[in-house]
């Protein structure tokens, strides 16, 4: 399935950096980031379940935000592009 990951970290500490880039690595692992915090990714119903177990672990619930949008066809079908279009392909889900 594919699956579009938004992120909003909230960086007001120093220390929030490290945070920041666990989100970052874990959605790296499962997808292809297209914008600073966005990420696509085709992945199993496991993968996804274990992506997101990952990350409400990893984030400060008072603080961040993170939205998981699923589509019932690729996100290419239901994507529209306007300016530049960065070619990459989403691929195929990723055993993990």
């Amino acid at each position: 399935m594919d699956v579009l990951v938004t992120y909003d970290i909230a960086t007001d500490k120093k220390s929030d950096a490290k945070r920041l880039k666990r989100v970052s690595d874990l959605c790296a692992e499962y997808g292809q980031r297209v914008q600073y915090s966005v990420f696509e990714c085709r992945v199993t119903p496991a993968a996804l379940a274990k992506l997101r177990a990952d990350l409400e672990d990893t984030i400060d619930w008072s603080r961040d935000s993170i939205s998981l949008y699923r589509f019932r066809s690729s996100i290419q079908e239901a994507k529209t592009t306007l300016g530049v279009d960065l070619d990459h392909h989403t691929g195929n889900p990723w055993i993990l």
